[in-house]
């Protein structure tokens, strides 16, 4: 299952704002420390309170994916985006 479910689903396409300023339950998009080359959305929670030029991101889905609790605080300098919106690629029945 994907660490973001139920906010996004898969396939879900995302309107990004490239660069933008980082707030606290914004969903962010930056580099996995440990796979380079993807790209990875969570959701930004604070600031380390040890510094405040790292974010902690956390998973909606506690039961898929990782999250800061196994890889540490993001550097700021290294969320590339913040989700603006999803757009559904395909229509969830209920």
């Amino acid at each position: 299952g994907s660490s973001m479910v139920p906010t996004l689903q898969p396939d879900d396409l995302l309107l990004v704002w490239w660069a933008a300023r980082v707030r606290p339950g914004d969903l962010v998009v930056f580099g996995h420390p440990h796979h380079p080359g993807l790209l990875t959305v969570k959701r930004a929670t604070s600031t380390d309170p040890a510094d405040g030029t790292r974010w902690w991101v956390e998973r909606d889905n506690p039961d898929a994916g990782s999250d800061s609790w196994l890889f540490g605080s993001i550097a700021e300098a290294d969320i590339l985006a913040r989700v603006i919106t999803r757009l559904p690629t395909r229509r969830h029945r209920e």
